[in-house]
């Protein structure tokens, strides 16, 4: 979960011996599923592929070939092989894990089979095939519609689908969908979410597509009320949601608003990627354009002689042992 995915698979080797030595082999075959993981985030693919394997065999020797953990390992081969750019071999990983999902009834429980088909419509996804990647969604949903006390997953599920229908063009389907995710995420626990934030935006981009820039720009602007709370302002999803809130802004007329904001983004990345960066050169013309559309030039902050130098002591302060700088 840090990322430190050499430390997870020293441990991950250790617990298999340990498991091994206990004659655990189905939990060895689980924790070797988690070994490839930890080798395919090390682009160490062979090596993946061999831990996979050792699990799809105990899988197929103990449960049989029709169960969902042979589904899921299958899935895992797929993704790896997305990564590696051989798309036959995952298409065709895919199809296998569809197989033993579409079994609904053969003593797979309800929730497994949706969490399987919603992970293959992602590969799906990946490989440009959205309809079929929408089919397989709108499968899963149908099953944790059904099913109780999962909100939240079809909340997720309809996301999900919002976005393939905002790929491809189909912003009413998108708004639809967008709106009822964000109307269950709503009855959650915690009302104030990043996933929540980041649905507003999607719904805002929705509205954008069916030009109702009014309904976008409210949208956008909960969107970015929530992810300053939970990410701050300066967080790369914040700064993103602000982007499409100036493009809001400039389509209804605020360009002064649509300005201030663009200048505000433009400061941060600056600071954080430097000033050759493609993601700060895309928004120095976005602003460029609206400065000159506008009549105005950009309006940069300097520091004075006095900010310069408190600036140095704080940086002086860092490397004086115990000598703590003023906030």
């Amino acid at each position: 979960g840090k990322g430190d995915h050499e430390g997870a698979l020293q441990n991950l080797v250790l617990a298999s011996a340990a498991l091994l030595a206990n004659d655990k082999r189905i939990e060895v075959a689980f924790v070797d599923c988690s070994i490839g993981d930890s080798y395919v985030a090390l682009n160490h693919y062979d090596e993946a592929i061999f831990s996979y394997h050792k699990a799809l065999a105990v899988f197929k020797s103990e449960y049989g070939e029709r169960h969902t953990a042979v589904a899921s390992v299958y899935a895992s081969l797929a993704d790896l092989y997305l990564r590696t750019g051989k798309f036959r071999e995952a298409k065709t990983h895919c199809e296998n894990a569809l197989i033993i999902y579409g079994r609904q009834g053969a003593g797979h429980s309800s929730d497994e089979i949706a969490t399987g088909l919603t992970e293959i419509a992602g590969l799906f996804e990946s490989m440009g095939e959205n309809k079929q990647a929408l089919s397989l969604l709108q499968k899963a949903l149908e099953i944790m519609e059904n099913t109780p006390g999962q909100q939240s997953a079809v909340g997720g599920i309809e996301a999900q689908m919002g976005v393939l229908f905002h790929l491809i063009g189909k912003h009413e389907e998108a708004y639809m969908v967008f709106k009822r995710a964000v109307s269950k995420l709503r009855l959650g626990a915690s009302k104030k979410t990043w996933l929540l934030g980041m649905l507003l935006n999607q719904l805002g981009l929705a509205c954008v597509g069916l030009n109702a820039i009014w309904d976008a720009a409210e949208n956008f602007e909960e969107a970015r009320s929530i992810m300053e709370e939970v990410c701050g302002p300066h967080h790369a999803d914040t700064l993103a949601i602000n982007s499409n809130l100036a493009g809001a802004y400039d389509a209804m007329g605020r360009v002064e608003d649509a300005i201030t904001l663009l200048e505000d983004i433009l400061e941060v990345k600056e600071d954080r990627l430097g000033t050759v960066h493609p993601d700060v050169e895309d928004e120095r013309k976005r602003l460029t354009e609206l400065l000159k559309e506008s009549g105005r030039s950009r309006s940069r902050k300097t520091q004075t002689l006095q900010d310069l130098l408190v600036l140095s002591t704080k940086h002086s302060c860092r490397f004086l042992g115990n000598v703590t700088p003023v906030q």
